[in-house]
């Protein structure tokens, strides 16, 4: 759920230029475009699994770059294992849904840093999801708050010493969705809120996530474009832990198109997307005699599978799960 190439190579550089203690103000726990290839639909009543893996390949963007040049390469791996329990509830008008969802994570950097970790990452939980179907028009609405709680590996003063994060966020989320004639046109917008870090106090700046999905059904085939946004859009909040030494970047943009190409085997449906990201951005650092502020800017690789685990009857799974997270 999390791109750690934002974290490593921030977090390693400012530690490199100021000899602080690293990792603080990272920019948000979810991977960006997590939610491509989702819907704002809910199956049937019963328990499903979703399994996701990704790879991302990039390079260090922004003001620091100057200094250290565009080519130290950062390289992230995670898998995912998520349930969805639909119990059948109806609350408001709409289908009550929970989500839990397991990561791991491993991440790289090239030469000159030459640093590398891996860690179980932080818990999300979805305690509430409401996917409202609107007059039967084809048009879904879906709204939720998820949870990242800090079960994930900390080691380190700060408790960064394993990449994780220490500290809980606040995720509100809002799908809306078009679902008529095998068509998936989605927008799904979430709001990333990192409460103050436990070890340090130090808060990293809220996160908006926006991907995008305009995908068409063809037999058992699904094709169609995607892509994300992801930014940085409040300031961090530093403390006297620090005594005034550069922290991260205060605000970051990153624009990414792709495509994705799914198949349906019935009881089980597969999806793969790729992303570029074609425009990265990163300013204003909180102290220091220059911006040290860093985003990364590559490629996103993606793979999920889908599949049934329980349901309260025997009917079969439907033909186009509507479930991804």
């Amino acid at each position: 759920m999390r791109s750690l190439g934002t974290i490593v190579s921030i977090a390693t550089l400012v530690a490199a230029w100021t000899q602080a203690h690293a990792y603080e103000g990272a920019n948000g726990q979810m991977k960006p475009g997590s939610f491509i290839g989702a819907s704002a639909g809910a199956p049937p009543p019963g328990l499903y699994g979703f399994t996701k893996a990704y790879t991302y390949q990039s390079n260090v963007t922004g003001p620091v770059t100057s200094l250290v040049g565009n080519d130290v390469g950062v390289q992230t791996a995670s898998g995912v294992q998520g349930f969805l329990y639909v119990p059948g509830w109806t609350l408001l008008g709409a289908t009550y849904d929970a989500v839990l969802a397991l990561p791991a994570q491993m991440a790289s950097v090239g030469s000159p840093l030459n640093k590398q970790a891996s860690a179980a990452s932080n818990l999300y939980i979805v305690p509430i999801e409401l996917s409202w179907n609107l007059a039967n028009t084809g048009f879904f609405a879906k709204a939720g708050v998820g949870l990242f709680a800090p079960t994930g590996t900390e080691t380190g003063p700060n408790g960064w010493g394993s990449l994780v994060p220490p500290y809980w966020s606040i995720q509100p989320e809002f799908f809306l969705s078009y679902l008529k004639d095998g068509w998936n046109l989605t927008a799904a917008f979430a709001y990333e809120m990192p409460m103050a870090n436990s070890f340090t106090g130090y808060r990293s700046g809220d996160v908006l996530h926006a991907d995008f999905t305009a995908t068409k059904r063809i037999g058992k085939w699904t094709l169609g474009p995607v892509g994300y946004y992801v930014g940085q859009v409040t300031s961090d909040k530093t403390t006297s832990y620090y005594k005034g030494l550069v922290q991260n970047a205060n605000k970051t943009d990153v624009w990414a198109i792709g495509g994705l190409i799914g198949y349906d085997f019935g009881t089980v449906s597969v999806s793969l997307w790729g992303a570029q990201e074609v425009y990265a951005k990163a300013s204003g650092a909180l102290a220091g005699p220059f911006d040290v502020s860093s985003v990364t800017k590559g490629f996103t690789l993606m793979g999920q599978m889908n599949y049934r685990i329980w349901a309260p009857d025997e009917q079969a799974p439907p033909k186009r799960p509507q479930f991804y997270k």
